[in-house]
């Protein structure tokens, strides 16, 4: 039986390397690059130098221009001086407002509209669940911003729920300004309607 090597059969044949094109080297053009930026860099050392030369010139007149104005000022008499601060100075007015008089006593008057008062009386409803413990909860917030309410048990399609109720109000307006509180203690569910209990 006639041995095979399998091993050399499946191993391809060895590829001689090509050889890339060699560039020529172009030196010449790191030279210029380098030229350049050395030139440049030269050039803004100079400016810098140039520039902080042209400043000390600048300091310099305006020190003596400054020591000619005290010169001058100083050789003006003092009596016209004292003159023209009294004459810069105007006299303080007098306050003709009450609103500061008004504060000092803590009252401001606000003309406040009349509001006819409603047939009905108003209600608002902060709440509707369905365990007494949650209302009461909720109940209980209430009072702690000095808000009176009851929780009224209510029978429907759903079963029976608790309702937290506010009022009655003889005004929306009173509601309004009720509900502002409530919204302050992050209770935003209150809705506003005529008592119907």
């Amino acid at each position: 039986m006639a041995h095979k090597d399998f091993v050399k059969r499946g191993q391809a044949p060895k590829k001689k390397p090509v050889k890339k094109a060699q560039q020529p080297k172009r030196p010449w053009i790191l030279l210029f690059i380098t030229l350049i930026l050395v030139g440049g860099f030269a050039y803004g050392l100079w400016a810098i130098s140039r520039s902080s030369d042209s400043d000390e010139v600048v300091a310099e007149q305006s020190q003596q221009e400054a020591q000619q104005d005290k010169q001058k000022s100083t050789q003006k008499p003092k009596v016209e001086v004292k003159a023209q601060e009294q004459d810069s100075l105007p006299e303080m007015p007098k306050e003709e407002y009450i609103y500061p008089e008004e504060l000092e006593h803590g009252s401001v008057e606000i003309d406040r509209k009349e509001q006819e008062k409603s047939e009905r009386p108003y209600l608002m409803q902060c709440g509707s669940f369905r365990q007494k413990q949650q209302a009461e909860k909720m109940r209980a917030q209430l009072a702690l911003q000095g808000l009176e309410s009851l929780v009224k048990a209510s029978e429907g399609k759903n079963g029976l729920w608790y309702r937290v109720i506010l009022g009655p109000y003889d005004y929306k307006r009173d509601a309004e300004t009720d509900r502002h509180v409530i919204q302050r203690i992050g209770i935003g569910s209150c809705q506003i309607w005529y008592w119907d209990l």
